[in-house]
Parts: structure tokens; sequence; C-alpha cells
């Protein structure tokens, strides 16, 4: 083998072998970028739960949809939230029906709820629906979008007339400033169940 041939040889392995030693760096530090923002997105998840048993998550209890299709005396379910960070001094949620987009994102209403200082851990009483004279700590966010389909307030209960909708509840802990401006500080969804 000619010497040309050799250092041709030579220079396609050590080419080769940079560009795995990059490709190799470049795993790495996607890799560790990734379990970064994950733990950062871990981290910042509050916990939320039911506090009544009669809400399981699957199916909107019997008598808590809205008073057009039968509700009788409904409000929002009372929740348990854990992990709150601790500049948190409220919590908003934001209720939603997944299946009917213009009722998602808080379109059942927004209620929120003020926190005494350095709460890690709450059990939010319920809320009346159908009206904006909340008790103390209660406060409203957004009356919810439908006041012309049921009776106005800050909280529409599920409305859909019993066509299998999905309603969810954004639990958010944040950071509440002038008026209603908020920082969001931590967040998570919970399932309501379908009606």
């Amino acid at each position: 083998m000619s010497n040309q041939t050799k250092n041709k040889s030579a220079k396609m392995k050590s080419t080769a072998l940079k560009t795995v030693c990059m490709s190799l760096t470049l795993l790495i530090l996607c890799f560790t970028f990734h379990v970064q923002s994950q733990t950062k997105s871990t981290q910042n998840a509050l916990k939320v739960s039911f506090a009544d048993k009669t809400w399981d998550g699957i199916t909107v209890p019997e008598g808590q949809q809205c008073h057009r299709f039968g509700g009788i005396n409904p409000s929002t379910p009372s929740l348990v939230v854990a992990n709150i960070p601790k500049a948190a001094n409220a919590i908003i949620m934001e209720f939603n029906d997944k299946t009917f987009t213009p009722n998602d994102n808080g379109g059942h209403g927004k209620v929120g709820y003020n926190l005494a200082k350095n709460k890690k851990k709450v059990v939010i009483p319920s809320a009346p629906a159908h009206t904006s004279d909340l008790p103390e700590p209660f406060f409203v966010v957004a009356e919810h979008r439908a006041p012309k389909w049921d009776i106005p307030g800050a909280y529409l209960p599920p409305c859909s007339g019993g066509k299998g909708n999905t309603y969810s509840v954004t639990v958010k802990a944040v950071r509440k400033t002038a008026g209603n401006d908020f920082e969001v500080l931590a967040e998570a969804e919970l399932i309501l169940g379908k009606f």
C-alpha cells in the first residue's frame, strides 16, 4: 500500500471518528437537556385530586349538571391541591368542555381562591354554580362564556345535555398581582368526567 493511500485512509478514519464523537456529544447534550426540562416540569406540576368522593373523573355526578338539564344546586367539585409553590398566593380554576371547543380553555368559567402564605397543600371547598356572588376566599376571574345558554355566573356546570362531552378543570397556582394579573407558577389538569 502506498503512503498516499495510507494517508488518505488515515484521514478518512480521523474524519469518521470526529463525526462519531460530535454525534455522541450532541446526543448527550440533547439527553441532558431533555432530562433537565422533564425534571423542571415535574417540579412545577401541581397535584390535584377530588376531595369529594361523588366525583370520580369518569361520569359527572347526578345533579351536578347545569340547571337547563336538571342540575340540583350544582357546584364546583371540592379539590385537594398539593405541591403548591411557596410564592403562590392564589389558585385559579379554569373549567372546560374539552369536546365543545368554544367552551374549552376556561369557557365554563374561571374561579379564583385566595391562599394563606406559604400554603403547600389546600382543600378547596365547593363554590356555587350560576352566580358571581361567591363566598370568601373565592373570587371571580372570568364568568362563563354561555350566559344565554343557561344561567349566567362564574361557573357553568357541565351543560351538553348528556351528549358525552368531556369536562375538566385546569388548576393553576399563581402569584396574584394588581387587578386580575397573575403569574402562573405551576399547573395541572383534572378530568371531571363525561356528561
